[in-house]
């Protein structure tokens, strides 16, 4: 790419928004040209404005420090200044609609980590590697919103990201019923454990809303473009419990699956580590190489030692075993932050730039 795109962070100063800040730093295809928050982070330096709330284990970037913070309410002015915006606005579901949409009808495209707007039928709801044909969908949506250019892609829930690209690697057997059981780290609430002291040695069994979008979104994923419109797949049944584990970053799930094909252990392995998208196809910048490892080891995959496989961007899958009631059982791990937030948007966005979608304004 001869010139940087311009890249405009809505929510900057929240932990989604630092953690876009950091991914994009010496980024290929994007610099981080405006910084956007609430108004009353809005004048101030980015520096300031999030002062001792920096949640990166990384330092924060220089280029970044000295930016002035805008008012993400001034839609107009923000989008003056940007090829593209990333969404991690903290606000109400119908607020965050409402803005995504306001910056996609100044004709500027919006990827967002949101939720609002994963079930609004003309969006793409997109992992890169399993549904990127759901982007043919936009041309759709900007007749809807009377746009040339703008539009709203989004990423799914973080925690579906820890079973669902292998259910999608094992499609060709059939998966009719999964039950999974998500560990998930306290990051996914936008925390620390300095913010959430009670969550050390604990666990929760409540995550709300979780369980629902952890049953439905996967089968989003694998839905199909009708009418101009996204329609979920009716099948897997997915059943699920999310329970909020004292893990900073890093989601794993336990997960059981019958098939309506019989297949051996090593043709699943196989196909989890032989399974590639369009991320890995096209050589993104943020594409893992492998984007699913299988572990051997009767302990694996574990936070510490395999949350940051490819830079968070890869799957971990380990304790593949056949089930007395179901036919298989495994374990998965996912980065919550990195592939499952900001990372995963940062390679929707790099897809949707290769697609042609995302272009200089």
């Amino acid at each position: 790419m001869e010139k940087k795109l311009k890249v405009g962070i809505l929510g900057a100063t929240g932990m989604v928004g630092q953690r876009f800040i950091s991914l994009l730093e010496n980024h290929p295809w994007y610099e981080v040209a405006t910084v956007a928050a609430s108004p009353r982070s809005s004048g101030k330096t980015y520096e300031e404005a999030v002062g001792d709330r920096w949640k990166m284990t990384s330092p924060m970037p220089e280029s970044v420090k000295k930016l002035v913070v805008m008012n993400v309410n001034e839609v107009e002015a923000v989008a003056a200044s940007v090829d593209f915006v990333f969404s991690a606005v903290d606000m109400t579901k119908d607020e965050i609609k409402a803005i995504e949409e306001a910056y996609a009808k100044t004709e500027t495209p919006v990827v967002s980590n949101n939720s609002a707007h994963r079930w609004t039928p003309d969006v793409p709801m997109v992992v890169p590697e399993i549904n990127p044909e759901h982007f043919e969908v936009i041309p759709f949506q900007r007749k809807r919103l009377g746009t040339k250019r703008g539009f709203i892609a989004v990423k799914p829930n973080c925690s579906i990201q820890s079973y669902a690209p292998a259910l999608t690697a094992w499609k060709e057997f059939e998966p009719y019923e999964v039950v999974a059981t998500t560990y998930q780290a306290i990051s996914g609430a936008g925390k620390t454990f300095k913010d959430w002291p009670e969550m050390e040695g604990n666990i929760i069994p409540y995550i709300g809303g979780e369980e629902e979008k952890s049953e439905q979104e996967p089968l989003r994923l694998w839905g199909t473009i009708e009418g101009g419109v996204i329609v979920k797949a009716k099948s897997p049944v997915i059943i699920c419990q999310c329970i909020r584990v004292p893990v900073l970053n890093g989601h794993t799930a336990a997960a059981f699956v019958k098939f309506r094909k019989k297949v051996e252990k090593e043709t699943l392995i196989r196909k989890l580590v032989e399974y590639k998208g369009a991320p890995q196809e096209l050589r993104l910048p943020s594409a893992p190489k492998q984007f699913i490892q299988y572990l051997e080891e009767d302990n694996r995959p574990q936070v510490t030692a395999d949350v940051d496989f490819e830079h968070g961007m890869g799957i971990s899958i380990g304790r593949l075993r056949e089930d007395t009631v179901y036919d298989y059982k495994f374990v998965g791990l996912s980065h919550n932050t990195v592939r499952g937030a900001a990372g995963g948007a940062v390679l929707c966005a790099e897809l949707l730039t290769a697609k042609g979608y995302i272009q200089a304004k």
